[in-house]
């Protein structure tokens, strides 16, 4: 296994292990401690533990080498994920929604909701610290590694922070604030749930773009255009496509070059540009530059 994944399996499984424990005990403090807030956070840390199984399979997946049936390698096998990722948080984010509306509609109606314990709070605040901490290192693990799947994994386990937040006021404000404040035990659960959902939106929105094809953004597309006309002797660039492919990018551009330089010299000049393209965007970057003849006066750039 590579070093990258041997990493991105490394921070995962560390996720699995806390969200295996938190399952736990927000289900028995959610139950225990007569807290509709605290099932609900329950329920979003059980999407956490199902969105760390799919990033343990899809990455192991997306790191295959390409094949006759994947010419551009495996990379989008993570997009996915990423993608599977953002729908669960926003199905989460529904979810609790809709099952705090409930009990705030109940408790309108004349029925005493049932005032939350010590264990569902004191739980809460367990679940926002160890929540923090794993969002933090997985984070930086995401970033340093390149990885969308994790990175967006590390915003799945720092929506469950907010989430055991939220847990927490309505639970304290019910136990503390009297009977007819319990409602703010669902209230928290319905509020936290459009953090939930905006974050899984986000997540969504750039796997979707990949997946039908999106260019990269304009400003990265000016970088690459200024790169390659830093080799001496590319005097035009041209017809510029780049996408993305997981945690790589796509690069395909024409060059023009002095028509009467010798094929070998050109080649040469296109192996350059390659180099320092892969030197910013990563040695798994896939380009293709297209020579074209041209005369040797240079002229600008276009997109």
């Amino acid at each position: 296994m590579k070093s990258r994944e041997k990493e991105i399996y490394k921070v995962t499984l560390a996720g699995t292990a806390v969200n295996a424990v938190l399952i736990v005990l927000k289900f028995i403090a959610g139950i225990l401690g007569r807290s509709s807030a605290m099932v609900a956070d329950a329920v979003h840390s059980l999407s956490d533990f199902v969105t760390d199984i799919i990033v343990l399979v899809f990455v192991r997946i997306s790191g295959k080498p390409r094949d006759k049936g994947h010419d551009y390698g495996h990379g989008k096998f993570e997009t996915l994920a990423t993608l599977i990722i953002g729908l669960i948080l926003v199905g989460a984010g529904v979810g609790m929604f809709v099952s705090g509306l409930e009990l705030v509609i109940d408790s309108l109606h004349g029925h005493l909701l049932p005032r939350p314990t010590w264990l569902a709070l004191a739980v809460a605040v367990v679940s926002i610290f160890s929540k923090e901490i794993l969002y933090r290192y997985t984070a930086a693990t995401g970033r340093r590694l390149n990885s969308p799947a994790v990175e967006a994994n590390a915003w799945h386990h720092r929506s469950d922070a907010i989430s055991s937040l939220g847990t927490m006021a309505g639970i304290a404000g019910a136990m503390f604030l009297g009977d007819h404040w319990r409602i703010l035990d669902p209230i928290a659960a319905m509020l936290v749930s459009f953090f939930i959902v905006k974050t899984g939106y986000d997540i969504v929105k750039p796997c979707v773009s990949e997946l039908l094809e999106g260019s990269l953004p304009e400003a990265t597309e000016h970088e690459i255009l200024d790169i390659a006309m830093s080799v001496k002797g590319i005097h035009d660039i041209h017809n510029l496509r780049t996408r993305r492919i997981g945690s790589s990018i796509a690069i395909d551009l024409h060059a023009g070059m002095d028509g009467d330089m010798p094929l070998r010299e050109a080649h040469s000049l296109a192996s350059l540009a390659e180099q320092r393209l892969r030197s910013r965007f990563g040695n798994d970057t896939y380009i293709s530059i297209h020579m074209e003849p041209v005369k040797p006066s240079p002229t600008s750039p276009e997109l």
